[in-house]
This record gives C-alpha cells, sequence and structure tokens, in this order.
C-alpha cells in the first residue's frame, strides 16, 4: 500500500455532499460529490448518514484504487448542514463517529467550512446567505461566536428564501390594496408567466408552480430593486442590514472589532455579487466595523472542512499550502 489517508473532509449542505479523502502532505488523494441534501430533521439521523456514506464510501474506494490505505484515518473532519446546534453537533458527531471512518471525528455546522476555506488561519468571521442565513465566527484558540440560525424563531431574518416570501407578502399587499404600490407585484407573477399576484398565489397553493420555486423569486426582487422600486430597494437595504449586524456581533463576542479580521461572505445570494448588496454591504461595514476586511469566498467548502482537520492533526503549513493549491487549480 501507498500512503495512508490523514483527513476524511466531508461538506454536506441541503442538495449536494463533497467527500476529499487528503493524505498528510495534503495531496488530495480521491474525492466523490453526492446529489443528495444532508437532511436530518427530514429523514433523520441514521437515514442521512446512510446517504452520505453512500459518497463517503465511493470516496474511499477510490482511494483504495490508487493505492492508499484508508483503513487508519487520522480524522473525520465534517462540516453538515442542519447542524445548528451545539447539541446537534454532538449528536452527529458520535453518529458519523459510529460508522468507524477515523480515529476521531469532529462536526461542525457547515458554515465553518466557508470560513475556514477563505482564511489561512482559522480566525475571521463568515456570513453565508445560500437558501437561509447564517454566521459565525472561531479563533485559532478555538473560541466560538454563532448564532442558532434556524429561522424567524431564533431572530433570523433574510436569505434567499426569505426574501423570496417577502417579495410576496408585499406584492401580495399591494395589489389588493393593503400595502403601498410595488412593481413587485407584477415582476413576480410574471417570472412565472402570470397576470396577477392573485394568480401566483393560487398557482403556489394549488400546487400548479411548485412552491420550491419560490426561491427563483429572489433574482427577480434584486433587478426589480435595480430598476427603482422603492419596496425592493427597502428590502435589499435590509438585507445588508442583517448581513453586517449578525457580522459585527460575531466579531465583537470574539474581541476583533477593533483589529484588522477578515469577513467572508458566501452563499448563492452573496455569491452573485448584486451591486446594489455589495455597496450596502460595504457602507454599512465601514461604518460600524471599519478594521473589518470583507471578501467574498470562491474556494469551495470542502478545502474548508480539510483544513478544519488539518488543524486538529497539526499537519505542517506545507500541507496546508498543497491543499489550498489543489482547489486553486
Amino acid at each position: 500500500m501507498g500512503v495512508t489517508a490523514s483527513v476524511l473532509a466531508i461538506d454536506a449542505g441541503n442538495s449536494k455532499a463533497d467527500v476529499a479523502v487528503v493524505g498528510p502532505d495534503g495531496t488530495v488523494l480521491a474525492s466523490a460529490r453526492g446529489h443528495h441534501g444532508f437532511q436530518p430533521p427530514k429523514v433523520g439521523i441514521d437515514r442521512a448518514v446512510d446517504l452520505l456514506a453512500d459518497t463517503v464510501g465511493e470516496a474511499l474506494g477510490r482511494a483504495r484504487d490508487r493505492g492508499a490505505s484508508t483503513d487508519a484515518i487520522e480524522h473525520v473532519s465534517a462540516c453538515l448542514a442542519n447542524a445548528d446546534l451545539p447539541v446537534e453537533e454532538a449528536e452527529l458527531s458520535a453518529a458519523l463517529h459510529a460508522r468507524g471512518w477515523g480515529r476521531t471525528t469532529r462536526v461542525r455546522n457547515d458554515t465553518f467550512a466557508i470560513l475556514r476555506a477563505g482564511v489561512d488561519e482559522p480566525r475571521g468571521v463568515a456570513v453565508v446567505c445560500g437558501a437561509g442565513i447564517n454566521c459565525v465566527g472561531m479563533l485559532p484558540d478555538g473560541r466560538t461566536a454563532r448564532y442558532p440560525a434556524i429561522g424567524k424563531i431564533s431572530g433570523d431574518w433574510g436569505g434567499g428564501q426569505g426574501m423570496a416570501e417577502e417579495s410576496l407578502w408585499h406584492a401580495a399587499r399591494a395589489e389588493d390594496g393593503r400595502g403601498e404600490p410595488t412593481a413587485l407585484a407584477r415582476t413576480l407573477p410574471e417570472h412565472f408567466g402570470l397576470d396577477s399576484v392573485y394568480a401566483l398565489i393560487e398557482a403556489l397553493h394549488r400546487g400548479t408552480v411548485p412552491y420550491s420555486r419560490t426561491h427563483e423569486l429572489t433574482p427577480v426582487l434584486f433587478a426589480t430593486s435595480a430598476a427603482g422600486d422603492p419596496v425592493a430597494r427597502y428590502l435589499v437595504r435590509r438585507l445588508a442590514q442583517e448581513i453586517v449586524s449578525m457580522s459585527t456581533v460575531a466579531l465583537d463576542r470574539l474581541g476583533l472589532l477593533d483589529e484588522e479580521a477578515p469577513v467572508l461572505l458566501g452563499g448563492g445570494v452573496l455569491a452573485a455579487r448584486h451591486p446594489e448588496l455589495d455597496a450596502h454591504i460595504t457602507a454599512m461595514t465601514a461604518a460600524k466595523a471599519p478594521k473589518a476586511v470583507l471578501s467574498v469566498v470562491t474556494a469551495p467548502p470542502v478545502l474548508g472542512a480539510a483544513l478544519l482537520g488539518f488543524d486538529h492533526t497539526g499537519a505542517p503549513a506545507e500541507a496546508h499550502a498543497r491543499l489550498r493549491a489543489h482547489y486553486a487549480g
């Protein structure tokens, strides 16, 4: 046998899972992608881990085919969607460890993967705005800052799905007279080839337009805002306020507010680089956290999971650099 794998890195979101088998020198020995989400709240922990195990098995099999030993992997570093609370991270760590993939196992919320992928050391804050919204921060000594990020009951506002629903709320009230006029009452139904918000409400309620397609309305909101609609512009500005509020509080909790520190932005809504949203975030961050250094994460989150694994194993700087170079290429 050749090299023994050191880290099994897993990044599993709501719609896909990426797995990488990494050698102690930072070489990616094998990888695999599963086209299923990691959703224990919907299918239960055992079934969610079973689905994940298929992708893990594929990656481990490929590593063995290439001559690597996977019998004594040192650490499993898994960043998983729906691991929103520390108690859930502990439960999932136990469930993954029971599969025997590595000597030690650590599960974190998947936002930590995006943060670690974007920094050279585990120090900074990341805000992710995809279907939902979340923010985490961490320091090299292991301290973290985080939110439950479960939705409205934990104080959250925003995310792609939340923005779509807010847009529909304002459009419905504009059309029936309860709210102020907005072009969203025209642009949202037009997206689905419908002539009124009422027709869109009926289509969503009766399933002729699947409710899962409401996420398509978030780009419509941004386009309507860019065209000057006051209600749409209010929603975009409020999203920026939420993003900056989350990041500023996390920086303060970690004692980073008064020193230069990275604030990383990730997720589909932020990666789309909407000019208006970007401008608001930049201006508000300059006012609330002037020393923060904003950037958008483009590296794949599985890199962050692997780097967190290397933080655990104490891999040398050269291994970190080789691993990062693999994903940069």
